[in-house]
């Protein structure tokens, strides 16, 4: 007869389990307490390992936090890229598809780690140089070559494509920062979607070609 096969206890859960587990916990925390406040001992907890066992997998909480980026936000931007290399349509309608993409971000973990960059950065300055690096680098290209796509295409009037990169994303930075930050203190209420959809609308105004000025995509 065949033993009755029983949970293993936490001691027992394979060791190729614990980053994502200690990852899992770091990012909950941030979120919570911020990037200053959060100390390696509360990961440990949060996760149910010692302290110790954060130390076999991250030399300090800069890596622990370069570990929560690599894991939770940059799948996300590499979705975008794919998103972009695939697609077949016109280039108004990949943008609008792209604000989508990142209407969706808002919901995910990207939304509260970007806050606790921009809240903390100052005195991290480490938090920066990771999110430059593994995001916002990626971002910025990856909706450069939108721009530049429609141009080539003839989809889109002349315009710089880097100077068009802040335009495209900073609504995104407003809601969510709004979001986390904002909404739940104060009694306006924004309705993102709404807010997308007519960032778009203004967006391909602004970028239409004058004799196609009528053409939304």
């Amino acid at each position: 007869m065949t033993p009755t096969s029983t949970p293993r206890p936490r001691w027992q859960r394979r060791s190729e389990d614990r980053p994502a587990e200690l990852v899992a916990a770091a990012l909950a925390l941030f979120a919570e307490r911020g990037f200053a406040r959060t100390r390696l001992a509360d990961v440990a907890a949060r996760a149910h390992v010692s302290k110790a066992t954060v130390y076999v997998y991250f030399a300090n909480k800069e890596r622990l936090f370069e570990a929560v980026v690599r894991e939770t936000v940059t799948p996300n931007v590499d979705r975008a890229e794919a998103l972009i290399r695939g697609y077949d349509g016109s280039t108004p309608a990949l943008l609008r598809t792209l604000l989508l993409l990142f209407d969706g971000l808002l919901d995910s973990p990207m939304a509260a780690v970007l806050k606790v960059v921009l809240a903390e950065a100052g005195n991290f300055p480490e938090l920066a140089r990771v999110w430059g690096e593994l995001v916002l680098q990626r971002m910025f290209a990856l909706v450069q070559g939108v721009i530049a796509r429609g141009i080539e295409r003839k989809e889109f009037r002349v315009v710089n494509p880097a100077e068009m990169v802040p335009l495209v994303m900073s609504p995104l930075l407003l809601l969510g920062l709004w979001k986390h930050s904002l909404a739940p203190h104060v009694p306006v209420v924004l309705d993102r979607h709404a807010v997308l959809a007519a960032h778009a609308d203004v967006l391909l105004r602004g970028l239409a070609r004058p004799e196609d000025a009528h053409v939304q995509g």
